[in-house]
């Protein structure tokens, strides 16, 4: 009787410890399960991205050309913050353009020859032969931010530059280069993750510069001489366009549109939306607006 009770006993402990085994295994798979759909969730959304991307890229291909057969010129100027996003934009946007028609300019600082030349001359001598696009990495605008807030021109260069770049654009446009805007636009709490993540991927970490480590405390100071810069330079001949650009992607895809909206160009596919997204995409007036609106009832801005 006893030895029966004993088998009992283990027979018990051997089907519970069966029980706790199964039950961790079903988790395990569970949890295996997860990982599968958000690893294919997330190949699913990056496939879908890659496939608008393609679809907007043929688009450029197109109006290059348009661009080349009539010789027209375009220039393409992306502004903004540090981390904003332009690299990538920029990247995405020509990765399938024809490079005989385009060039990417980045220009460094400038020389102790350029210190003694007129300041746009530098700018000036990479600017479109007809057919071609020029998009600028920084622009012209450096004097406009980056130079009066680290201290790289003095008050008066800047000040000379303020008042005068609606003229030298104006003349610009008159003469018949198509001059594209754009202002990547990133919230603060955005750019920190991104400086983070700059700080320990191996891969990212290149981008990472001393001035990007001041950029946060100098947050206030980008934001006073943005205002000045949308003020004096969003004109009628020469607009800017301002992106939300914390989604990286949406932001892509809504420049490709600006672009694609600059002029008319043969065989367009009628199915694509043309359209920028209301959500991320403002003007300058708009911008200037509703940064107006915030001096005005706060007596500074928020960001």
């Amino acid at each position: 009787m006893k030895k029966e009770k004993k088998r009992e006993r283990v027979n018990r402990g051997d089907g519970e410890a069966s029980l706790k085994k199964l039950r961790r295994r079903i988790r395990e798979l569970e949890e295996e399960n997860t990982r599968l759909k958000n690893t294919k969730s997330k190949a699913v959304r990056r496939f879908e991205k890659n496939k608008e991307i393609k679809l907007y890229s043929a688009e450029l291909i197109k109006l290059q050309e348009t661009l080349e057969k009539h010789k027209r010129r375009m220039i393409v100027l992306f502004e903004g913050r540090d981390a904003a996003g332009k690299g990538g934009a920029i990247l995405r946007i020509t990765h399938f353009m024809n490079e005989r028609h385009y060039r990417v300019v980045a220009l460094g600082r400038p020389t102790e020859e350029q210190r003694t030349q007129w300041f746009f001359q530098k700018y000036v001598v990479q600017f479109p032969r007809g057919g071609e696009i020029v998009i600028f990495d920084r622009s012209w605008y450096n004097r406009a931010m980056v130079e009066p807030v680290f201290g790289f021109c003095s008050e008066e260069e800047h000040r000379d530059f303020i008042h005068g770049v609606a003229g030298f654009e104006r003349d610009l446009v008159r003469q018949g280069t198509i001059l594209i805007k754009i202002y990547f636009s990133v919230s603060r709490p955005v750019q920190a993750k991104r400086f983070e993540i700059r700080k320990v991927n191996p891969l990212k970490k290149w981008k990472l510069s001393e001035v990007d480590l001041q950029a946060q405390d100098r947050w206030d100071e980008f934001t006073e001489k943005k205002y000045q810069m949308l003020k004096y330079s969003h004109t009628t001949d020469a607009p800017w366009t301002i992106i939300r650009a914390d989604n990286k992607h949406k932001a892509r895809v809504n420049a490709m549109k600006l672009i694609l909206n600059s002029m008319e160009y043969h065989d367009q596919n009628e199915k694509l939306d043309y359209k920028p997204d209301k959500g991320i995409v403002v003007t300058g007036s708009q911008e200037l607006d509703r940064m107006s609106a915030e001096l005005i009832r706060e007596g500074k801005f928020s960001g």
